[in-house]
């Protein structure tokens, strides 16, 4: 029987169930990976974030952000976005690159009214994320609906990289319907 990591399908597998256990795990290195986007002027940015969902069949993984943070500016003008994430455990390293659509108001509704009190904290500041501020505490959280938003990042590629005592390096993309290509590490 062969590792994990000696066949394409087997780094598949394993890539999408460590997205899932970062979504049920609040500590797993999965749970909270960098996400990357490019500024409406041209600068990368990174950032960590939670992942919320992660949906194999329609290569989806959602994240959740407040409507005026800096990545939705960045968002509306290039709606790309990269994620990173190491576990150290397991000796892999996961870049996903993404279309992001962003959803709110209505369309989150539901799901607002089912986050807990202390995470809703996360949505509603004033002022805005981003704007200066006197003192490192000039501001006021005040949880709000309409400044919560879902980040739908559908996967174009998946990056898969093995630093085991033989290094392996796999990339997967939608358009060819998942099947693994070996790259050279």
């Amino acid at each position: 029987m062969s590792e994990w990591f000696e066949t394409a399908d087997g780094i598949l597998a394993k890539v999408w169930g460590t997205l899932g256990r970062g979504v049920a795990d609040a500590k797993h290195p999965a749970r909270r990976p960098t996400f990357a986007t490019i500024s409406p002027d041209g600068w990368p940015e990174a950032r960590t974030v939670v992942l919320r969902t992660a949906d194999r069949e329609a290569g989806v993984v959602t994240v959740h952000t407040d409507l005026y943070s800096d990545k939705i500016k960045s968002l509306h003008a290039t709606p790309r976005a990269a994620l990173h994430i190491w576990d150290a455990k397991q000796d892999l390293q996961i870049r996903l690159q993404a279309e992001v659509s962003i959803n709110s108001g209505a369309k989150t509704r539901a799901l607002w009214d089912k986050i807990p009190d202390h995470a809703q904290q996360s949505y509603g500041v004033t002022p805005p994320p981003g704007t200066p501020i006197e003192t490192g505490l000039d501001y006021v959280k005040d949880p709000d609906p309409a400044t919560f938003a879902v980040l739908d990042c559908t996967l174009i590629t998946i990056d898969a990289v093995h630093l085991g005592a033989d290094h392996r390096r796999v990339s997967f993309s939608r358009a060819r319907h998942w099947q693994g290509q070996w790259l050279s590490p």
